[in-house]
């Protein structure tokens, strides 16, 4: 059997662009993320900026999962997120609801809070 080095049709047809373009900057990223998931900008608003931070102190800026000061800027380790403990899938109701909310570290968030939601064990809730 001989080579097939260079004799498919690859070469004619030339370099194809890539159809998912990665975001290059922080701004092209958030767009991105707004367009693919429900509620994303509920994020921007006043009304959750004032919540979180009601959130924050009302837990004492203390991880609700690990007990973590939570004092760090991000993209600390344990810096503050504010974690809806059932996803909202952009229902304000559920995003907006204080019970549905605690304060965790970013790493318990980027990491074991993830790894929940992709095995299927949080629900959304609607």
């Amino acid at each position: 059997m001989g080579r097939l080095s260079g004799r498919g049709v690859g070469g004619r047809l030339g370099r194809q662009p890539a159809r998912l373009a990665a975001p290059t900057t922080e701004a092209e990223r958030s767009k991105q993320r707004a367009e693919i998931m429900p509620g994303r900008s509920l994020y921007n608003t006043a009304r959750w900026k004032r919540l979180r931070l009601e959130v924050l102190k009302r837990d004492g800026f203390i991880c609700q999962q690990t007990g973590v000061r939570l004092t760090g800027k991000a993209p600390a380790p344990n810096s503050p997120i504010v974690d809806h403990k059932t996803p909202h899938r952009g229902d304000p109701t559920l995003f907006f609801d204080p019970e549905n909310l605690q304060s965790v570290s970013k790493a318990w968030h980027d990491s074991e809070k993830q790894r929940q939601e992709k095995q299927g064990w949080l629900t959304s809730g609607l």
